[in-house]
């Protein structure tokens, strides 16, 4: 298998294997997709044996992505996702200063015709910065690093919500502003979108135990954070780094 497709393991036992998904990856190849790569083809293909997705990422999303090995084991953990039992973390940077603590309660549709359903996302601001860098009428700009916990798992919730407070996130060319992700892209070279999927909790389904899945930061990010004056730890939580 060509080295550049294989994917990163961060957990594995007889059920379940959690991979590190780049950005940009689908999670299911679609006939919308034009392209017949996705993470689920990728990991059969790599671990030479069929895997069942338990939760979704939005294609621009990275981070922790986690399968079941069989149809049995994929059950009882799809439906703690569905009951709102696994805990769920995400790093985020967003444009201004939002207060250093938030909880987003506000209603989100699937699609434009769906009825609303219940949304909840909390927040920790870890770190912030002003670039004197003009934008719009702006002589700076201001971001912030943050810790994400979807409480909820409507399609695109995250960035949904912080658009809905005026804080989009970096790199969001769907919900997110324009001037800003071109920001990233001209001074910084980065284009991907700014959230990533760090840690998932949940009681192991076959253990009966407590289990923690964390993906490590990726060099990429960890220089970009060290560019926008942001150590490895904010607040007393340590941002992991991983090598290239």
């Amino acid at each position: 298998m060509d080295p550049d497709l294989r994917l990163p393991i961060l957990y594995q036992d007889d059920h379940y294997v959690a991979i590190d998904k780049p950005p940009g990856l689908l999670v299911h190849r679609t006939h919308l997709s034009g392209s017949d790569d996705a993470a689920v083809q990728r990991l059969r293909n790599q671990l030479r044996r069929h895997v069942y997705p338990v939760h979704r990422l939005d294609r621009p999303t990275s981070g922790i992505l986690l399968f079941a090995l069989s149809p049995e084991s994929a059950r009882p953990l799809a439906d703690a996702f569905e009951q709102r039992q696994v805990g769920k973390r995400y790093i985020a940077v967003c444009r201004g200063w939002p207060p250093e603590e938030g909880r987003i309660d506000y209603p989100l549709r699937e699609h434009k015709d769906a009825e609303a359903q219940t949304a909840v996302t909390s927040y920790r601001r870890l770190a912030t910065v002003e670039l004197p860098i003009p934008v719009s009428r702006y002589p700076a700009a201001r971001y912030s690093l943050l810790d994400v916990y979807p409480k909820t798992g409507r399609r695109h919730q995250i960035r949904k919500h912080m658009a809905h407070i005026r804080h989009p996130l970096i790199g969001d060319t769907t919900h997110g502003e324009g001037r800003h992700n071109r920001l990233f892209r001209e001074h910084f070279r980065f284009a991907w979108l700014l959230l990533r999927a760090d840690r998932l909790e949940f009681r192991h389904p076959f253990h009966d135990e407590p289990t923690s899945i964390e993906a490590p930061l990726p060099e990429r990010l960890h220089r970009l954070f060290l560019q926008l004056g942001w150590d490895s730890s904010h607040h007393g939580r340590t941002i992991g780094r991983v090598t290239p």
